[in-house]
């Protein structure tokens, strides 16, 4: 049996305002291609299949045609919610959808009832673990016996739930087992677009609580990593910051045969539009053809001009439709003093004179705009006094 492994989809996330549902949907429409040229039998989508556990109508579309390409290509799809999604949202319809070969494992109460797939060698049982919630979780897998009293944290509750899997595949000897799992596993190494799950370190879920079963097809971390050969990420679909850029995306093709796990390897996904930092004058930006490559990317800038130049976003998106995200590093840097002693000694009107400089990029306030600041400060300070 070939497995697709992959997560972190996103849909309906944004690149600084930017919308990306159609480089969405171009990326995971093309994996009913990979599913055909790679002979895949099963999808399995391990978390965060939406950006909010309210997705827009937009996104639910895409989910639609994204997994009716997967079915018709002939892969089954399961699935599982992650700390985006709603889980009971995503899980309605569940049964009906069974049906038609996409099988979303959303209820906790539940997580211990495999998709029970077959290939030549026998079943396959597929675990989809919702994501969880640490101070839900331990009240909904609770009960008697050494689930009483589960802590609050990802370890004590995956452990609470992976102990349910191994009790069910110990009622099917032979059967061969993946479980799908979103959580921060440790040594992985989390990106700066993943939105944080950790309260004091709670987060953080030792390896051993997965052991037991052939693979664990983890969500969560937006890095494609190996944390151990049975072990693995398969990373976010797009790279969804900057901080991402030129970082490889791909999905795991892993193979089952009569005895476990085979084999795994990765397989590149296509990058619609990439993303690239430029960084530079307004000037060099708008003027270098070092850049033309570039013109057709999600763009961030960083300005480097000593002067806030005038209109920069607008004066960039000339040239870099795309651009995205502006920052501005010139100045020069502070001076070392705190704020409370770079402001001793000064009125109010100096320093919200020179806050009007700053933010128009070394252009002071006219003596009009000096004398309607002077008339705002002084009212604000009746209105404190008479209190």
């Amino acid at each position: 049996m070939r497995l697709l492994h992959t997560s972190d989809w996103h849909l309906g996330r944004t690149l600084h305002g930017a919308d990306l549902l159609r480089e969405q949907e171009a990326v995971l429409s093309g994996l009913a291609d990979a599913v055909v040229a790679e002979s895949v039998d099963v999808v399995v989508v391990a978390g965060d299949v939406y950006d909010r556990a309210v997705p827009s109508a937009d996104a639910t579309a895409v989910l639609d045609r994204v997994v009716g390409r997967l079915l018709r290509a002939g892969a089954q799809v399961v699935l599982t919610p992650g700390n985006h999604d709603s889980a009971r949202r995503l899980g309605t319809f569940s049964g009906l959808l069974s049906a038609a070969g996409l099988h979303v494992r959303a209820a906790t109460d539940r997580l211990h009832e495999p998709v029970l797939l077959r290939d030549e060698h026998g079943q396959v049982a597929v675990h989809g673990l919702p994501y969880l919630e640490p101070e839900l979780a331990r009240h909904e897998l609770g009960g008697g016996g050494r689930e009483a009293g589960i802590a609050r944290s990802h370890e004590a509750v995956l452990t609470a739930a992976m102990d349910r899997v191994r009790a069910d595949l110990a009622r099917r000897p032979g059967v061969r087992s993946v479980v799908l799992a979103h959580a921060f596993v440790g040594g992985g190494v989390p990106s700066d677009s993943e939105r944080d799950i950790c309260v004091g370190g709670v987060d953080l879920v030792p390896a051993p609580v997965f052991d037991g079963v052939d693979y664990v097809a983890l969500g969560h971390l937006h890095r494609p990593q190996t944390i151990s050969p049975r072990l693995r990420y398969s990373g976010s679909p797009l790279a969804y910051s900057f901080g991402e850029a030129g970082q490889q995306k791909q999905v795991w093709l892993v193979d089952l045969d009569a005895a476990g796990l085979a084999g795994v390897r990765a397989l590149p996904l296509p990058t619609p539009r990439p993303l690239t930092v430029l960084t530079g004058t307004l000037e060099a930006l708008l003027d270098d053809p070092a850049h033309a490559g570039a013109e057709e990317h999600f763009v961030s800038a960083r300005l480097t001009d000593a002067v806030r130049p005038a209109d920069p976003m607008r004066r960039l998106q000339t040239r870099f439709a795309h651009c995205v995200h502006l920052e501005w590093s010139g100045g020069g840097a502070g001076d070392g003093r705190s704020y409370r002693e770079r402001l001793r000694g000064r009125s109010d009107l100096e320093v919200a004179g020179e806050f009007v400089t700053h933010v128009r990029g070394g252009v002071g306030a006219s003596e009009a705009e000096r004398e309607l600041l002077a008339r705002a400060l002084g009212a604000a300070a009746r209105a404190e006094a008479a209190r």
